[in-house]
């Protein structure tokens, strides 16, 4: 394969979604700072920069790996992938002989930064299951051969679920959450017949009763008390604003302060104590009520850069690039419909952050891998290096 110039490289990315992306990032920057400036200063007594910096610095590195992935062919992947899906198996272990942190054991404490495997591991599963995909096409495909078609599925199936395995471990149910939906819009998208698909989903629901089981037999519960009040408070949160349902609340506060114009930059009132580490999960709520109806573009900007990405999906070259689309798709998705719809009382509240907005290193860091397997796909498709089997 010719070697290309990061000139070359640039000329081929998909300007929308470079721009997007970017100018979300910035957005969120922004963001963190007035979120989080009262938390810097009075909770932890450091600089009201402190957050703002901390996320600039993952974002730099977030660009470093970014350009590297970029500079890399996917039909390297499945040389490459299998390593890494190793290191996060061994990180994501390493992370349950950790400290327990708000009932999870999902972090790394590397003194410098910390780190959470368990969503360094998200791009890593789509990108695994893209290869195997593509490796196992034609005997998922071949009706006259159930053994060897439902050996390929059952390797599948397995490499899919080890991870989700390990963060039950670490009772991180919101991660557990959005890596099952990107692994079942991947499977449900999958060159698997539809009559194995119903076996898989049967296989799967099976395989989460009997961990659920285990779970309860194990420790006496499956959901803290703290986890239950999220599914009991949701759907009235101000009514049950004392047990549970002050975060969701108070997120609506914010929001019906800001109306259309917003109370302008850097002067929400929620962030001052009411919503719990604004910089986080309730980012949007300080938007919505600094900007008012403004705050809406960062959700068009949403729509566009799905759009965008399932547009490089349908026209990828090769199948691992349509799936590796696809579930880098799913993963964005995912997480703001979680995120936006807690806090908007459709689902119950659950920690997971907003892409590009919401303060998280490993998360940033994940989102921009993501993005730069997407632009990689799309380098690929322009140049037509290798076409679909």
């Amino acid at each position: 394969m010719k070697k290309m110039s990061f000139r070359q490289i640039f000329k081929d990315l998909d300007k929308p979604l470079l721009i997007l992306s970017i100018i979300l990032f910035i957005a969120g920057l922004l963001n963190i700072v007035s979120s989080s400036s009262r938390a810097a200063v009075v909770n932890y007594g450091v600089s009201i920069y402190y957050y703002f910096f901390k996320q600039l610095i993952f974002l730099g590195l977030g660009t470093i790996l970014g350009l590297v992935i970029i500079k890399i062919d996917t039909k390297y992947y499945k040389v490459l992938v299998p390593f890494l899906f190793f290191i996060v198996i061994l990180l994501n272990i390493w992370a349950l002989t950790g400290e327990e942190l708000s009932g999870s054991k999902n972090w790394i404490d590397l003194k410098i930064m910390k780190l959470q495997p368990s969503e360094l591991s998200k791009p890593i599963i789509i990108a695994l299951l893209a290869i195997l995909f593509e490796k196992y096409y034609r005997p998922l495909r071949t009706i006259s051969d159930p053994k060897t078609r439902y050996k390929s599925i059952g390797i599948i199936v397995l490499a899919a679920m080890i991870i989700p395995c390990l963060i039950i471990l670490q009772k991180d149910f919101g991660t557990l959450l959005i890596t099952l939906f990107i692994i079942g819009m991947l499977l449900l998208a999958s060159p698997i017949l539809k009559s194995d698909k119903l076996k898989v989903v049967l296989l799967l629901i099976g395989v989460c009763s009997a961990a659920a089981l285990i779970m309860y037999s194990v420790q006496g519960y499956i959901l803290n008390e703290e986890r239950i009040s999220r599914f009991t408070t949701f759907l009235d949160p101000c009514g049950n604003y004392e047990n549970g349902g002050y975060q969701v609340c108070n997120s609506y506060i914010a929001i019906n302060n800001g109306g259309v114009f917003g109370v302008g930059p850097a002067k929400s009132k929620q962030k001052y104590s009411y919503i719990p580490e604004p910089h986080t999960d309730s980012a949007f709520a300080i938007i919505a009520e600094e900007y008012g109806f403004l705050s809406c573009f960062i959700l068009i900007c949403y729509a566009l850069i799905l759009w965008r990405i399932l547009e490089i999906s349908a026209k990828a070259a090769t199948l691992r690039g349509r799936y590796l689309c696809l579930g880098i798709a799913s993963y964005i998705f995912i997480h703001i419909f979680v995120n936006l719809g807690g806090l908007f009382g459709i689902i119950p509240l659950t920690g997971v952050p907003l892409p590009f907005i919401s303060y998280g290193g490993s998360f940033a860091l994940s989102l921009i891998a993501a993005l730069s397997i997407v632009q990689r796909v799309n380098i690929e498709t322009k140049n037509k290096q290798i076409k679909i089997k």
